[in-house]
């Protein structure tokens, strides 16, 4: 309680920079995820005050003032929609643009709330392809590359659900582009959250070709959140509470991202 009304106050007395954002989330995580005695906790807040007067230049402003602009653009994709629902819950029968679609949403909300940049593929069940188009994939994904490339964004998740026909196959997992480092290191940051915090996670991420990967050279992951087609798992992704871990340990690995960079 203590943790929380401190970065309240500080939130809104402080003319904060993107570096003291990034110290908050840290914090958070630590507190969330590790075990913090209370001494090593307050020390550790003595650093965030001793680090906000020296990001706000020492001096205090009105809590009025706008904050500062966005230091970081993530473009969050969530995959398919329209008249491609992906894959469909065995049980729930809900499809998986529908589950996409609310994970990108959560996940939306945690990055906004510390002043990070975002924009959104789509925003309701809609498709992305025209109309009229004669191969409809073909045009949703063009224009999927069209947002990332006018964003101007500085890294890219794409939100989906996995299936396959072996049932027994479940576990979160996040996939990148092969030739490119960052991409790597970026979907390492999550999958390495993942193995920590979701049941039966994938131990390490994985290669992918696929076209969301490909259209950009931006730092660029598929996250595979679980399988829908594995009756255990699915009875999880359709909960909010696990929506909620899942999209959380996806925000401080993307947070966990940036502090390597």
């Amino acid at each position: 309680m203590k943790f929380r009304i401190f970065q309240c106050c500080m939130t809104k007395i402080f003319c904060l920079k993107f570096c003291y954002i990034k110290f908050l989330c840290l914090i958070e995580y630590y507190v969330k995820f590790l075990v913090v005695k209370k001494r090593a906790l307050w020390a550790i807040l003595a650093c965030g005050i001793l680090l906000c007067l020296a990001v706000g230049g020492g001096f205090l402003v009105k809590a009025s003032l706008a904050s500062p602009k966005p230091e970081y653009t993530i473009v969050i994709d969530a995959g398919h929609g329209g008249i491609d629902g992906g894959s469909v819950g065995r049980v729930s029968g809900k499809d998986e643009s529908f589950l996409n679609l609310e994970y990108a949403k959560s996940l939306k909300a945690r990055l906004e709330e510390y002043n990070i940049n975002v924009v959104m593929t789509r925003e309701n069940l809609n498709g992305l392809y025209d109309l009229f188009a004669s191969n409809k994939k073909k045009s949703d994904m063009a224009r999927r590359k069209e947002i990332i490339l006018s964003s101007h964004a500085d890294m890219v998740v794409s939100i989906h659900m996995n299936s396959f026909p072996r049932a027994s196959s479940r576990g979160a997992q996040v996939f990148y582009r092969p030739d490119d480092p960052a991409s790597k290191l970026f979907a390492d940051s999550i999958q390495e959250v993942f193995v920590k915090e979701l049941p039966k996670a994938r131990q390490s991420s994985q290669k992918g070709d696929y076209f969301i990967l490909n259209c950009s050279n931006v730092p660029s992951v598929i996250v595979e959140c679980g399988f829908l087609s594995n009756v255990e798992e699915e009875a999880l992704l359709v909960t909010e509470e696990y929506r909620e871990k899942v999209t959380e340990a996806i925000f401080v690995g993307i947070i966990n991202y940036l502090g390597k960079l």
